[in-house]
């Protein structure tokens, strides 16, 4: 844990006004999944995206599950504002345990099920799910294992949502959930 303590402490020493505020900002965005699962409504009402609504939810729902419902308490990691108590946070402190970082996983499962479907409006959403990801060390409340551990449960539970996702457009012949893609007749 030392390594992770030299890079927590390494950022609060390049901390400036603007990166306070600005990373304060960029956090509350992942609070709860809350821009993310917008998005997701947002992809659901509109029948050419709605496929990409069902990836990304059924990605949250499996990092809810998998990442907040089981790991964080069966790890119970203590967050290291817990440990490093010189630290004032920026934010209110979290009130669940450390690993995963729910942020991270949240972003990450969406913003990937996303590219996956969408490569273009996926690497929007990976660059706002790797800057809310990176103010979770900044603001200090997670360790960087932390993020790596939502990074990598995230490609999991997205790639199986997104797997999902292409089986129900399959069973879905007549285009009544999905809007099928046409694809070019032969000439």
């Amino acid at each position: 844990m030392a390594w992770e303590f030299a890079v927590l402490d390494f950022l609060q020493q390049i901390r400036t006004e603007i990166g306070d505020v600005f990373f304060s900002a960029i956090t509350h965005l992942g609070d709860g999944g809350i821009v993310w699962i917008m998005l997701s409504l947002m992809f659901l009402c509109i029948k050419p995206y709605r496929k990409y609504g069902v990836a990304m939810s059924l990605a949250l729902i499996f990092g809810l599950l998998i990442g907040n419902m089981t790991l964080k308490p069966l790890i119970a990691r203590i967050r290291p504002y817990d440990i490093n108590t010189a630290i004032e946070l920026l934010i209110k402190e979290p009130s669940d345990f450390s690993f995963p970082s729910g942020h991270t996983l949240a972003s990450f499962n969406a913003a990937l099920a996303l590219f996956y479907c969408n490569r273009k409006f996926g690497i929007f959403a990976i660059v706002l799910a790797v800057f809310i990801a990176f103010s979770r060390m900044y603001l200090y409340v997670h360790y960087p294992t932390d993020i790596l551990g939502g990074i990598l449960l995230a490609v999991l539970c997205s790639f199986a949502a997104y797997r999902i996702t292409l089986y129900l457009c399959e069973k879905d012949i007549n285009g009544k959930f999905f809007q099928l893609e046409r694809k070019p007749a032969d000439d």
